[in-house]
């Protein structure tokens, strides 16, 4: 596969330096470790989110006002190091403690727990929210075994309003994790990304195949099967989301169309156009519908559908002001 790079082992670095320079007017960088947190902090309670490289603009693009306080990036689809984390979390707390949110994986658990065990010996209070959005990845039952996907930027939207507004470690905890809770995400595979140090795929594919539920570094998903008209695969998704949900005429839901690396918007808004169809038949109601690419993988050919079903707290945070590089609101 083709890529833009110098040398593979740099591209982390080298991507660090690049973004500092379009937007070092929002940014600081922390020495030593590849952090980095917004340029004007505030005394609140502070969401540090983070986690491998590769899935641009996560997890850099949601620091801002109104989102997270600073991001831990680990090299390509590795967990940032404990000590980035660590430094990270130090320099963005305020002494009001500090929110962990990334996706439920085994590295990052591993490494962000280890930060938090760190910290504790330099009086810096942390809880965490793990995201596990991604309904194939298990059971109902076993929620939280499931991956995080797309849905961070709905949790991470949500914890960074309700810390903006003043409140407790313990409260940004609580509605973070009920934001999880009301998150239902699920994607599917048309194509690998490949990884910049091998060249190589994360998982093949024949040409006239597709997985759905595959995950966002090539995890196994429900189903491997041709590939179908954009409507079909769309109501596929979607009945296996609203099973999963439990929505119901009269919900209401904020939806997220993300493209995973290399397809292209034209798709994305086809995909879209059913969904909202699929909500409308059904007397759900769209609050908001975002169409764009958060959580890529590389050029991996793809998208994801994301549900967060609001109430009126979850709304309110929800349509807080945000303004980060690559989500505004």
């Amino acid at each position: 596969m083709k890529k833009v790079i110098n040398n593979p082992g740099d591209v982390v670095e080298e991507m660090l330096e690049g973004i500092m320079r379009a937007h070092h007017g929002s940014f600081q960088k922390i020495d030593g470790v590849n952090g980095i947190v917004k340029k004007e902090l505030k005394d609140k309670v502070a969401v540090v989110t983070g986690g491998g490289s590769g899935h641009e603009p996560l997890f850099f693009g949601v620091v801002g006002d109104g989102l997270a306080d600073g991001v831990a990036i680990g090299n390509v689809f590795a967990a940032p190091t404990p000590n980035t984390v660590q430094e990270v979390a130090k320099t963005v707390d305020s002494g009001k403690g500090v929110l962990f949110i990334y996706g439920n994986y085994a590295g990052d658990v591993l490494n962000f727990d280890m930060a938090a065990e760190l910290l504790e010996f330099e009086d810096v209070q942390t809880t965490t929210v793990k995201v596990t959005d991604d309904v194939v990845s298990a059971p109902l039952e076993r929620k939280e075994d499931r991956r995080g996907i797309a849905g961070d930027i709905f949790v991470i939207k949500v914890a960074g309003a309700a810390a903006e507004k003043g409140l407790s470690l313990e409260e940004v905890t609580a509605v973070s994790q009920k934001a999880n809770e009301y998150t239902y995400s699920i994607g599917v595979a048309l194509s690998p990304g490949t990884i910049p140090d091998s060249g190589e795929p994360t998982f093949t594919l024949a040409d006239d195949e597709i997985e759905l539920g595959m995950g966002i570094h090539g995890e196994p998903g429900m189903e491997r099967t041709k590939l179908m008209p954009a409507d079909e695969l769309t109501n596929q998704l979607m009945e296996k989301l609203l099973d999963e949900s439990q929505l119901t005429s009269g919900d209401e839901v904020s939806v997220l169309i993300n493209g995973l690396g290399s397809t292209t918007l034209m798709e994305l808004f086809i995909v879209n156009r059913k969904v909202a169809q699929i909500l409308d038949e059904k007397g759900i109601g769209i609050h908001d519908i975002d169409v764009n690419n958060y959580c890529t993988t590389q050029e991996m050919g793809g998208f994801s559908i994301s549900l967060l079903k609001l109430d009126d707290e979850l709304k309110a945070y929800y349509d807080a002001p945000a303004n980060a590089p690559y989500y505004k609101k």
